[in-house]
């Protein structure tokens, strides 16, 4: 009998009891694999008509469900984050701990992706026309950038999901909380139960997650198939294996280090959002999914995780910066073009910098390339040869941005002793 009340105390812990029957749960990242796997399945099978008439408005509907949140979460949640520290130095100290982290492990990326571009070549031996061209974007300077992210009008602001912005924004908001004190509870006490709510109606959107991400990538890979990507498939296994190096080493080597937390349990946590991002290609998108499941699964208290990730969604480029080593290489093997030292310790520093130059800027992928090529004498016209591949790549990067934000958070809160067991109930679950 003893034995017999064991085990089903253990199996109402791990399920369900339905009908008499214990029926195992499904999590969240299983069932936004299925709809994945189902995605692509399908894109093979119909034509593109098809998939952007009938499937596109799928996924369309689901990014706009998460769109709607996304300002009011940021908002509350930041205000909340920063007023919740209770002490201004704290929150200087988070902030050069996160801009830190981002900006190290971004050079690192860049230097990774350059490294696997010169051993696996992509651009040579490649038949591809030279002829395509590509409009430059004009690439904001470090002085309108600075300027830029302080709101004018934080109603127009919000208005235009002007994401850094709305961050200085809350950022002095949190703060004049902490300054006036007890005056500040009530104000504090709305944006704290307004965030409660911004959490309630993600939760509810997510459970869309699975048909919305079917209707994402089903489209995507019916427009490219297979045989299109051919030609340039060797600069895809380099960005997809430098990413995957990154999360590998980096991130893993960060939650150990820091908080001594296996990668398993950290990449499992973490996987809701790195799915829902890979498939969106939207860190700001996956902003609330990742914020559930850095509290939720890996213990970051909302206080910090409300400052770090909001800022990383906005900043922290660690993919796109090894995207951009490793198509500045295949551009100059495809012109013929070698690179020296100094021309690849260039393009380090300048995809760094621009990581944080054209942050919030539509299209920053691609003015981050401009900028890099530009920066070592490079053809803009190089830009033209990897457009058509670049849904593909951005899902990879957009992916391993948003792991870094929650690999941030983790040693952040770990640093300043405040990682906390995971929550009972997960987002995964």
């Amino acid at each position: 009998m003893i034995c017999k009340n064991l085990i089903v105390r253990y199996l109402n812990k791990n399920k369900d009891y339905k009908g008499g029957f214990f029926v195992k749960k499904v999590s969240l990242s299983v069932k936004i694999f299925i709809g994945l796997a189902l995605g692509v399945l399908v894109g093979l099978m119909i034509s593109l008509e098809i998939a952007t008439t009938f499937i596109k408005p799928l996924g369309t509907l689901f990014l706009n469900l998460i769109k709607m949140i996304i300002v009011p979460l940021v908002l509350s949640s930041l205000v909340v984050g920063s007023a919740s520290t209770g002490d201004v130095g704290k929150l200087g100290r988070i902030g050069i701990k996160t801009l830190a982290y981002y900006l190290v492990t971004t050079a690192f990326a860049v230097v990774l992706g350059l490294l696997l571009a010169n051993i696996l070549n992509p651009g040579f031996g490649l038949n591809i026309p030279l002829d395509a061209t590509a409009e430059a974007k004009e690439i904001p300077s470090i002085a309108d950038t600075l300027l830029n992210i302080i709101p004018t009008n934080p109603i127009q602001a919000m208005g235009n999901a002007n994401m850094l912005q709305i961050i200085v924004f809350a950022l002095f908001l949190g703060i004049a909380i902490t300054l006036i004190g007890e005056k500040g509870k009530p104000f504090h006490a709305f944006f704290d139960s307004m965030a409660e709510v911004c959490y309630k109606i993600v939760a509810i959107i997510m459970e869309f997650a699975p048909i919305g991400v079917f209707g994402l990538i089903t489209p995507v890979v019916a427009a490219h198939g297979v045989s299109a990507l051919l030609p340039l498939l060797k600069v895809i296994i380099a960005v997809y294996i430098g990413c995957i190096l990154h999360a590998v080493v980096v991130y893993s080597g960060t939650v150990y280090i820091s908080a001594r937390m296996s990668p398993a349990t950290f990449f499992k946590g973490a996987s809701p959002a790195m799915m829902l991002a890979f498939t969106t290609s939207s860190s700001s998108g996956t902003l609330p999914v990742t914020m559930k499941c850095a509290e939720d699964n890996l213990g970051v208290p909302k206080s910090i995780g409300s400052f770090v990730l909001p800022l990383g969604a906005t900043i922290n480029m660690d993919g796109t910066a090894l995207y951009q080593g490793v198509c500045a290489l295949f551009v100059a093997q495809v012109y013929g073009m070698d690179l020296t030292i100094a021309q690849q310790m260039t393009i380090v520093l300048t995809a760094t910098l621009a990581s944080i130059g054209t942050a919030g800027v539509p299209g920053s992928g691609l003015i981050m390339l401009t900028m890099v090529l530009q920066s070592v004498g490079l053809p803009l016209e190089g830009m033209a040869l990897v457009g058509g591949i670049d849904r593909i790549l951005d899902m990879a990067r957009t992916c391993i941005n948003i792991t870094g934000d929650m690999a941030c958070s983790i040693l952040v809160a770990s640093t300043e002793g405040e990682l906390q067991e995971p929550a009972e109930k997960s987002i995964s679950a």
